[in-house]
């Protein structure tokens, strides 16, 4: 497999300070990003001038992070990443530790994904508007989709103020300590489907046993499972609509409805989930 990133860069201010300032307003690193595709041993800097030169207008009837319609420049991923349907998956991270890894087919699908470009003199408004603490927008660059529905793309898969986008191993061969076991238990292919929805709706946010890439909620099997400490119906009620069950300013989960998770996948996660538990309690 080739090695293929994209990563956000300011002249003069590395990725690791980027990250470290998750927190402060990004508009002046912002005016200066650049960004870095990179295809094996060929590098291509992508300036934010060349990014808007390459931009169209779109119109986004239901944007996910400002939950209203939104009108942007953006550039079709294709553009970005002409082979990305060959592809297992491409990780996006966030500067807040969120971690989205996309199967390469949705990002060639119906789904029609263009990356969002912010233009330095017309911020976006700010995605936390309830805390004027943090004031920073979805940009500078920000992965949202025009048809999300025929795309079956979640919330979860609109990452915004991107600074890397790499293609990597799927992540349970990367981390194979989330992978149900044993094969022979009942149940087990229920569990494996509940482990691609959890990849894809959880780990954006969670580790499992350790294992993952993001850096925002808590492992879902250590010290202990949620199952262990909800009772079904609650951690249900949990997964749909989270400040029905626990409240506080700082919560950053999202609600999964019938539509976002069908009743199917909301089963097979809790599967899952009960099966990662009781791995870990026979350890």
């Amino acid at each position: 497999m080739k090695n293929l990133y994209l990563s956000l860069k300011s002249w003069g201010v590395g990725t690791s300070l980027l990250i470290s300032l998750a927190g402060i307003s990004l508009l002046s690193q912002a005016q200066e990003a650049v960004l870095e595709v990179k295809t094996g041993t060929q590098v291509t800097q992508w300036s934010r001038e060349r990014l808007l030169a390459e931009a169209v207008n779109i119109s986004i009837a239901k944007d996910s992070a400002y939950q209203r319609s939104m009108h942007y420049r953006a550039v079709p991923f294709s553009k970005l990443m002409p082979d990305a349907g060959q592809y297992s998956s491409v990780q996006f991270v966030a500067l807040d530790g969120f971690v989205a890894n996309i199967a390469g087919r949705d990002l060639v699908g119906a789904g029609q994904p263009y990356l969002a470009v912010e233009m330095p003199d017309q911020a976006w408004p700010s995605v936390k508007p309830d805390n004027p603490a943090n004031t920073a927008s979805a940009g500078p660059f920000y992965l949202v989709w025009l048809n999300p529905t025929a795309g079956k793309i979640t919330n979860e898969q609109w990452p915004y103020q991107v600074v890397k986008i790499s293609v990597e191993l799927p992540l349970q061969q990367r981390h194979p300590q989330i992978v149900p076991l044993p094969k022979s238990q009942a149940g087990y292919t229920q569990a494996m489907r509940g482990m691609q929805v959890y990849i894809k709706n959880c780990a954006v946010c969670h580790t499992m046993n350790g294992g993952g890439d993001a850096a925002i909620g808590p492992d879902l099997n250590l010290p202990f499972n949620p199952t262990e400490y909800l009772r079904e119906p609650f951690l249900r009620q949990l997964i749909r609509q989270p400040g029905s069950v626990r409240s506080w300013k700082q919560s950053l989960m999202p609600r999964f409805d019938e539509q976002t998770l069908s009743k199917q996948e909301l089963d097979d996660l809790v599967t899952y989930l009960k099966r990662m538990a009781s791995q870990r309690k026979s350890k």
